[in-house]
């Protein structure tokens, strides 16, 4: 058997394996990840990167990074910004330069580095970096605004933090020759502006040939790739490092260019996204070595006990000092920094290159490096979704559902839900079919769901499911198919299901989830609400099997949804039929005379707090 074939398939596992598990449990996916790098490489031995890819490995992993962040910065909505307070701008332009001098200071106070290796270590700490947080923010139910400010963050400062270390070390290099500081700051500048007119001059290009018809489809995602990867490189060839200042740049240029095309690029560069993370993650932990991590000192724990609790605290309220950003958005912010790949990938590199300066401390870079990320990671991993509950910007409740669509039947169902204490949104296009939504006190989003303003407008993170009830079944599996790649494609449903081998009817792929087991379509579920039907919550007291809850109902009552303890919701379709358990609620649509005999008593729990636009 192929070696490097079974350590490439060994490493697939092993990440995407954490990722599904910290899905699973709730873990943080990128503790998992450096766990399992850990025991495949330097415990077990199963893998050795430096051996088994060679010279490849630090391109492989430089290219790795670059698109990830252009990834990233294809995220970057300037639109975000508008709810952001200026918090970005405050600290990138204020928190950068301050996070560089605190670090420079505990790293030669604290850590014992002389003051040349300080000042360039200081530099890379600047970054937090995408590979970290965006699978972080993933696993956090946390606002909009703190999650874009944290976003930007990490996927900005990213090339600032390598563009610190390679002045730092051009200064070092070129001092005895007479260069200035200045001097050097303004060839860097300049190098940078270059980089980014580079990665500007490419997502042009993208945007000019792509809405031409000048690239076929199939041919687009490859061409955007390879787009990427050479921009990296030509940038990396004028000036080191400045590649991923490149890519940053031609990422949000394309973010904010509006190009249709770029809509059907979604799932493609999450899946990327996802693949990459988890191959770099495993790579970086395994590439790990133990006798480096022996060299750990006392006065390097202590230093990053000062990093965690007092460098980046303090640059981010400082940074944050009187702004409109609320207290505990501040505070949640300055706890998260956790460090990844490009930290220890600079720190290596420019620990090479610090020996043959003659400083002795360059070889220290890579042990705490790798302390660095390890405690970051284990310290804001296990801690973030509970700090954020302490501070009151996350509820550990369950999400809720939104509805497209305001019908007679759907706002009778989500008058039902609410009173089972279920967050709901009625979100429809006119004001007036909201009418009776706004009465009830049902949260309620008027617009064009489909419309690009409303991913500004509505956060969508807030919901763990959809149901598209409008009288119109196209639309209804239009708004399934849009939503399906960021809801999940388990989590859409329509009414009505698809009609078998008619060739008229709108094939299963097309659609959602069929909202009921019998596939009730719009107009049944309209003769049945003029009918006076009516919904019926039941709670299970005890274990029993679905064909036992059903004798227990109405005879004609259809069985729609149930909600779990916590407050997860599980809808009856012809594919999904979820086995009842003591406590859960069970809601079916029954005629009114049935219900009346039946229906739970009013008080029930509260699973989740309200939605808000």
């Amino acid at each position: 058997m192929n070696h490097d074939a079974l350590v490439i398939a060994l490493i697939g596992v092993l990440g995407i394996g954490a990722q599904w598990v910290a899905w699973r449990t709730g873990w943080p996916a990128i503790a998992l990840m450096l766990l399992a790098g850990i025991v495949a490489g330097p415990v077990t031995g199963v893998i050795h990167p430096e051996q088994d890819f060679g010279k490849m490995l630090d391109p492989a992993i430089s290219i790795a990074v670059a698109i990830i962040l252009f990834v990233g910065g294809l995220n970057l909505n300037f639109r975000e910004l508008r709810h952001a307070e200026g918090a970005v701008a405050r600290l990138v332009l204020i928190g950068v330069p301050i996070s560089w001098v605190l670090g420079a200071l505990a790293c030669y106070y604290v850590a014992g580095l002389v003051w040349p290796v300080a000042i360039l270590f200081s530099g890379i700490l600047v970054v937090t970096g995408p590979t970290v947080v965006l699978p972080l923010l993933r696993q956090l139910n946390i606002g909009p605004r703190p999650r874009a400010i944290l976003k930007w963050e990490a996927i900005v400062n990213d090339p600032i933090g390598a563009l610190f270390a390679v002045m730092t070390y051009e200064y070092l290099l070129n001092v005895e020759n007479g260069a200035t500081l200045a001097s050097v700051a303004i060839s860097l500048c300049a190098a940078a502006l270059v980089a980014g007119l580079i990665g500007f001059s490419a997502a042009a290009l993208i945007g000019w040939l792509f809405p031409r018809g000048d690239v076929p489809e199939f041919l687009k995602a490859p061409v955007l790739l390879v787009t990427v990867i050479c921009a990296f490189m030509l940038a990396n060839f004028l000036k080191q490092e400045t590649g991923l200042l490149a890519v940053t740049v031609m990422g949000v240029s394309l973010a904010n260019m509006r190009l249709a095309s770029f809509r059907d690029f979604h799932k493609f560069k999450e899946d990327i996204t996802v693949l990459l993370v988890s191959g770099v993650f495993i790579l970086l932990s395994a590439s790990l070595n133990l006798q480096v991590l022996r060299q750990f000192e006392m006065r390097f724990a202590a230093f990053l006990l000062v990093l965690l609790l007092v460098v980046r605290p303090a640059t981010v309220l400082i940074s944050l000092a009187f702004s409109r950003l609320p207290w505990a958005e501040r505070l949640f912010i300055a706890w998260l920094a956790p460090r990844g790949i490009v930290a220890v990938a600079v720190s290596g590199l420019f620990a090479l290159r610090l020996g043959d300066l003659g400083y002795g401390d360059g070889g220290t870079l890579v042990t705490l490096s790798f302390a660095v990320v390890i405690s970051t990671i284990v310290a804001h991993g296990f801690t973030a979704r509970l700090f954020a509950r302490r501070l009151g910007i996350e509820s550990d409740a369950a999400k809720g559902l939104l509805i497209v669509g305001a019908t007679p039947w759907s706002l009778s169902l989500a008058a039902h839900l609410r009173s089972l204490g279920v967050a709901v949104m009625v979100s429809d296009t006119s004001w007036q079919r909201l009418t009776p939504a706004r009465a009830q006190d049902i949260p309620s989003f008027h617009g064009e769901i489909l419309a690009e303003a409303t991913e500004e407008r509505l956060d969508l993170s807030q919901f763990q499911m959809l149901a598209a009830t409008s009288d119109n079944e196209a639309y209804n599996a239009l708004v399934c198919n849009e939503f399906a790649p960021e809801v999940g494609r388990d989590s859409v449903y329509q009414l009505g299901s698809a009609a078998g081998d008619d060739p008229r009817s709108l094939p299963e792929k097309l659609r959602g989830r069929a909202l009921f087991a019998t596939g009730l379509g719009v107009e049944d579920l309209a003769a049945r609400e003029a009918a006076g039907w009516t919904f019926l919550a039941t709670e299970v007291g005890e274990p029993t099997g679905l064909d036992a809850l059903k004798a227990a109902l109405p005879e004609q009552a259809d069985l729609l949804l149930l909600i779990r303890k916590g407050g997860a919701l599980r809808f009856f379709t012809h594919a999904s039929r979820p086995a009842p358990e003591p406590g859960d609620i069970v809601v079916s649509y029954a005629p009114a005379s049935a219900a009346a005999e039946a229906e739970m008593p009013s008080s029930a729990p509260s699973f989740a707090s309200e939605v808000t636009k």
